[in-house]
Order: structure tokens, then sequence, then C-alpha cells
């Protein structure tokens, strides 16, 4: 996620406003000035996130678990609040006016440095709660040499770290 709304500040924002008719700069910049501040208030909610996780990676106690397990479901919610706003207020001023030509450069310059196994737990995320056919979208649009690392190892390694978390495998 920090690394999704760098993207957007960096990147989707500049070329939507290069896209834009005049007429829609002021309502299109008082959204993404609201937006950006509601993504800064989740980028320090996933800071806090990290500082849990670190905290029970460390004492390895229920407790700790119990801690991190709490702030996970808090930032889910979060998230999900989100996610559903950027689909209402966001998108359609991104579909509507930025070019695919546009889309396509900001999609090639948008990277992680999320190592592999991380990019796994994510997609593991993603597709313990999407419905069937979201799931098949997402593996749809994965590399095939993404496909095939998660089928190897990275459904095996999500699932023993959902364990490991929850006491109990992923649902789904």
């Amino acid at each position: 996620m920090l690394q999704h709304h760098a993207a957007e500040r960096e990147l989707l924002w500049p070329a939507l406003f290069r896209s834009l008719p005049a007429h829609e700069h002021a309502t299109a910049r008082e959204a993404i000035g609201t937006w950006t501040s509601r993504a800064a208030v989740l980028d320090h909610s996933l800071r806090d996130l990290v500082t849990v996780a670190r905290q029970w990676a460390v004492d390895g106690t229920v407790p700790a678990r119990h801690a991190f397990a709490r702030a996970c479901t808090r930032v889910a919610v979060t998230v999900d609040a989100h996610m559903t706003a950027e689909e209402r207020e966001l998108l359609p001023l991104v579909s509507r006016y930025l070019p695919d030509r546009e889309w396509t450069a900001v999609r090639r310059a948008a990277t992680t440095s999320l190592p592999g196994r991380e990019q796994m737990l994510v997609l593991g995320l993603a597709l313990e709660d999407a419905s069937a056919i979201d799931r098949a979208r997402v593996m749809a649009g994965l590399a095939p040499a993404t496909r095939t690392a998660w089928r190897v190892v990275g459904r095996r390694n999500y699932r023993a770290a959902i364990v490991r978390l929850r006491g109990a495998p992923p649902a789904g």
C-alpha cells in the first residue's frame, strides 16, 4: 500500500492532471488532495502494523500474536473502506480522462521493492478475500512465472503464514 500510494502521488495523479480538461482541474485537485490525506492516514496505520509485526516476531508470544492479528483486522477494515472510496471517487476520473498510453506508462514505471515471498503473501491475501471470478481475473493478469511461483511455493507458504498467524488455515 505504501508503494501504491507513492506511485499514485508520483506517477498517476500528475498523468491524470496532464489529461484533464481545464474545467475539471479544481474538482480533481480537491478530490486528490482529500484522497492524499486519507492515504497518509492509512500509511501511518500500516507503519504501526509493521511495528506490531516486529514485536510479534521478536516476542513470539500468544498475546503478541493476538495484538498483531487485531492490528491486521484494523488495517483490513481501513483498507476496505479506502478502496471502496477510491473506486467510487477516483477511478471514474481515471477511466474517463486518462488515455491508455498514459496508464501504460504509469503501470510500467510503478515497481515494487517487496521481496518475492512478501509479494506471494500479498497475493494470497488478495486471493483469499476475492470472489471466484475475481480470483480468476487476478490470476489471469499475472505473468506466467508469477502464476507458477504461486502454485509451486506461494500457496503453501501463504497457508503456513496464515496458520501461524490465525491458528487456522485460510478461508476458501
